[in-house]
């Protein structure tokens, strides 16, 4: 299922929700999640790496085959790091972590491996951070500069692997240091590489005065874009998106590449995923590129 030049995914997040959404602890294996987007007609599917019960390369490649054979893209995987940590050894065990994502991604024929821009973790509770508006202090003694350049240089290491490998790591506006569209350029412009762009987040800048000032921002670095759904009431907030301007916004920017369904509302998962793609459909029919 296309929309124009736009191709449609979905996540694997929005068929379990880490546990938190009405689908409770039990989630369907990565096979089911694929045959499930194929149903629905999905050009491809996302992998958040926490879904993965294997990263064996036989079990990769078995995974790949199914997927192919479903005619779906495996359009990225996700990597769980954090680069904002004063200690150097702490650093390197991160910059590994990414370069492992980077390898599963290569095995899987994945476009792109979603990463963080990192938080100080001093504020750990998820909903305390969600009532903290997704800003948190700095660890005593230490500034955002410092973060920034222990993160911009964790970037430039891991982004040469990537060019190895032929993977484009997709940053993602997710609190932290990534919390403003600002945030997010900091690091891409400190980062300087082609093999880092932006993972467009829609739901993500929902405490921003102006959500659409900041996706305009990133639109023209923009490779992947997250389309946050709230079916159902959202599990954490809910934000009333207007996909007929993101698409305008998209469209301007010259964007072409995957709308990745990231359904967090409190519908069941099929549920949530078929109204999301009827909404999407209708809201951004004016916008196809």
């Amino acid at each position: 299922m296309r929309l124009g030049r736009w191709s449609l995914a979905a996540s694997t997040y929005s068929f379990h929700r880490l546990g938190r959404g009405p689908e409770g602890q039990t989630r369907p294996s990565l096979a089911e999640m694929v045959d499930r987007c194929a149903a629905l007609g999905l050009n491809g599917i996302e992998i958040l790496g926490l879904h993965l019960e294997s990263t064996a390369p036989e079990d990769l490649a078995r995974l790949r085959q199914r997927a192919g054979q479903n005619g779906l893209a495996i359009v990225a995987v996700s990597a769980h790091h954090n680069f904002v940590t004063p200690d150097p050894a702490e650093r390197q065990r991160q910059i590994a972590i990414v370069c492992r994502w980077i390898d599963v991604a290569a095995t899987l024929g994945a476009f792109g491996v979603r990463v963080f821009g990192g938080r100080w973790g001093t504020v750990r509770d998820f909903a305390a951070l969600m009532a903290a508006r997704g800003v948190e202090p700095p660890l005593p003694g230490y500034s955002e500069d410092e973060a920034y350049a222990w993160t911009i240089a964790a970037f430039r290491t891991v982004c040469d692997y990537a060019g190895q490998r032929g993977v484009t790591l997709l940053l993602e506006n997710h609190w932290g240091l990534t919390g403003t569209a600002a945030g997010v350029l900091r690091i891409l412009q400190g980062t300087d590489s082609p093999w880092l762009r932006v993972a467009l987040d829609t739901g993500n800048f929902v405490f921003c005065p102006d959500p659409y000032a900041e996706m305009a921002a990133l639109a023209p670095h923009t490779a992947l874009v997250h389309a946050k759904t709230y079916i159902g009431g959202g599990l954490y907030y809910t934000a009333d998106l207007d996909y007929r301007r993101i698409g305008q916004i998209l469209s301007q920017a010259g964007f072409r590449g995957y709308l990745s369904i990231e359904s967090e509302g409190q519908a069941p998962p099929d549920e949530g995923l078929r109204e999301s793609l009827a909404l999407l459909r209708r809201a951004l029919a004016d916008s196809l590129p």
